[in-house]
């Protein structure tokens, strides 16, 4: 794979890509995958417009509609403002986001990221019925991956394939750490057999 590109074929050569995963600040090793989830993406920002929109008209009809009350300009733009921020909660919906290389994986879901190196991950899973994936962490605790959803079909498919196969390559033995597999498991390190 070139650098600067990440499992799934997605360019990263934006700043914000470039960032660090780790909270150390090395850079990342080797590709990076970086999933978002879409259809939630899509909805959030749909709902969100459609929100600051209606707020926006019921806050110009405010003073042309006899209602007995007196609404000031204040009351109008306080109405606008009322949409944006709701509009801004519903687009915490659209934040989910999770960066992996070979050494770890960031998972960002509403609030603030979270960095796992791949040594504390045991499996990346998505249990059957289940809405998005998870990372199964050691005394049956996990971590919900929200970037990885059940509605976006092919895409939480690679995203998977991609995230399972940077944990394989994670715990895959070294080389030299095989050989002296091995050497442990025919005997005891070069005995002949049936020795004793």
């Amino acid at each position: 794979m070139t650098p600067g590109r990440t499992l799934l074929g997605k360019n990263l050569l934006g700043s914000r890509h470039d960032a660090p995963l780790a909270p150390d600040g090395r850079p990342p090793r080797g590709p990076v995958l970086i999933v978002r989830p879409r259809r939630v993406r899509q909805a959030a920002w749909v709902a969100a417009l459609a929100v600051v929109a209606a707020f926006t008209v019921i806050a110009s009809v405010l003073r042309t509609t006899d209602t007995g009350v007196f609404f000031r300009t204040a009351d109008q733009i306080a109405m606008v403002l009322l949409g944006v921020l709701i509009a801004g909660g519903i687009l915490l919906l659209a934040r989910p986001r999770v960066r992996a290389d070979a050494d770890g994986v960031e998972i960002r879901n509403v609030g603030w990221p979270r960095y796992l190196p791949w040594e504390l991950v045991r499996a990346v899973s998505f249990p059957d019925g289940a809405s998005w994936a998870r990372l199964d962490l050691p005394d049956y605790e996990y971590v919900a991956v929200l970037a990885v959803q059940a509605v976006d079909g092919l895409h939480a498919v690679e995203a998977i394939r991609g995230l399972r196969a940077l944990h394989a390559a994670a715990h895959a033995p070294v080389s030299g750490d095989r050989e002296a597999a091995d050497d442990r498991v025919s005997g005891d390190g070069g005995a002949s057999p049936g020795r004793t």
